[in-house]
C-alpha cells in the first residue's frame, strides 16, 4: 500500500495530524493519581504512561508488539571527506545487522523489539546536494513510502534509527536549512573525524544550503534537496506513525535531523515523538531544544543504528509496567493520605 501516492498528499497528510485520545489520556491521569505512592513520585514515568494511553486511546496503555526499522543509505556528499570511513562500511554494517553483531541487534533483543532493517539502493549514492539535489522527487517519495510501509497499525510503538556513512553532514544540512543557523552550529564529528574534517564538512553545509537558497522550503524539498534516502524514509515512517496513532521513539542525532524539515512546516508532528535520549553529537541538543523535546536520557551515546532509542525502549515498559501492575490505594486498603 502507497502511504504517500505524491507529494501534494504528503503535504497534505503533514497539514492535518491525528490528535491523542484525550479522554483515555485523562482517565490515565485519574488513574495515577490512584496508584499507592505519593503523587509525582515516579516522576517522568508517570508522564510516559500519560503520554502512551493518550496515543493507544487506552487508559492502561501496554507494549505487547513494537518494532525497531532502521534505515541503511549512502551519501554522494562523502566526496568531500565528510566521514572517517568509507561508503563500503554502510553495506559492512548492514550485513553485521543481518548476522546478529551490532549494538542493536543486542539492545533491541533486550528491550523485546522486532528488529527490520531496510536498505535503501545502498549501490547508487544520492547525488553530492553541494551541486545538485540529493534525491529526483520519485526517489524521494519512494524512499519516504518505504519509512512508511514498515509502520503497522498493530504496534504499540516504533523505534526508529540509521546508518549511512556522510549521514551527519546530511543531518547538518537539513537542520541548518529547517531552522536556520551556519553549518558550525550544526556539524561534529560524526564518525570520529578530526578538526579538518569537521572544516570540511561545514564547508560542504554551506555550499549545499548556497546552491539550494532560492529552492522552496517545503519539507518535502527539503528532505529531498539536502537529506538523504535513510533519513527520508524516517520521515516517512514519523508521518504514517502519526496517521495511526502509533507513539515513535527517535534515536541521535541523525534520526532526529528526519522531522526538522517536518517540524518547520508543522510543529505539531513531534507530539507523539519521544526523544530517547541526547547524542554526543553537538548540533543534537541544540535540535532537541529547538524541537521542545526533552530527552529521556543522557549517556553520552553518538552510534546511531537506533542504540539509543532502544535502551529507552525498556524506560517506556518501565513506566506502563508500573502503571499497569500497581494496585490503587482501595485495591491495597492504603490510606490515600501518602
Amino acid at each position: 500500500m502507497t502511504s504517500f501516492a505524491s507529494t501534494t498528499d504528503f503535504e497534505s497528510l503533514l497539514a492535518d495530524l491525528r490528535d491523542p485520545c484525550a479522554d483515555a489520556a485523562a482517565d490515565a491521569r485519574v488513574r495515577q493519581a490512584e496508584l499507592t505512592k505519593p503523587a509525582g513520585s515516579l516522576g517522568r514515568l508517570e508522564d510516559l504512561a500519560i503520554f502512551f494511553a493518550g496515543w493507544q486511546r487506552r487508559a492502561r496503555p501496554r507494549i505487547g508488539r513494537a518494532r525497531a526499522a532502521i534505515f541503511a543509505g549512502n551519501h554522494g556528499v562523502t566526496v568531500h571527506g565528510v566521514s572517517a570511513f568509507p561508503p563500503s562500511v554502510t553495506a559492512q554494517m548492514v550485513a553485521n545487522f543481518a548476522h546478529g553483531g551490532a549494538a542493536i541487534n543486542a539492545l533491541s533483543a533486550a528491550a523485546g523489539l522486532d528488529l527490520t532493517v531496510i536498505a535503501i539502493d545502498l549501490d547508487h549514492p544520492t547525488a553530492d546536494f553541494t551541486t545538485a539535489p540529493a534525491m529526483t522527487e520519485s526517489e524521494c517519495l519512494d524512499a519516504l513510502n518505504r519509512g512508511a510501509a514498515v509502520v503497522d497499525a498493530d504496534l504499540d510503538m516504533i523505534v526508529l534509527g540509521e546508518m549511512g556513512i556522510g549521514n551527519s553532514t546530511a543531518a547538518a544540512a537539513l537542520c541548518a536549512r529547517s531552522f536556520g543557523g551556519n553549518a558550525d552550529t550544526w556539524v561534529g564529528p560524526g564518525t570520529g573525524v578530526d578538526g579538518h574534517g569537521i572544516a570540511r564538512k561545514a564547508e560542504a553545509v554551506e555550499r549545499a544550503l548556497a546552491f539550494h537558497v532560492d529552492a522552496p522550503r517545503s519539507a518535502f524539498e527539503t528532505l529531498r534537496r539536502v537529506g538523504g534516502r535513510e533519513i527520508a524514509a524516517i520521515a516517512g515512517a514519523i508521518l504514517r506513525a502519526r496517521q495511526l496513532g502509533v507513539p515513535v521513539l527517535l534515536d541521535g542525532f541523525i534520526c532526529t535531523s528526519a522531522i526538522a524539515p517536518l517540524a518547520a512546516q508543522n510543529p505539531a508532528i513531534t507530539a507523539h515523538c519521544l526523544a530517547s535520549h541526547c547524542s554526543a553529537e553537538p548540533g543534537h541538543r541544540h535540535l532537541l531544544d529547538l524541537l521542545g523535546l526533552d530527552p529521556l536520557l543522557r549517556l553520552g551515546m553518538r552510534l546511531g543504528e537506533g542504540s539509543g532509542a532502544a535502551v529507552a525502549a525498556n524506560i517506556v515498559r518501565s513506566a506502563l509496567a508500573a502503571h499497569d501492575g500497581m494496585a490503587t490505594f482501595a485495591e491495597a486498603q492504603v490510606s490515600a493520605a501518602l
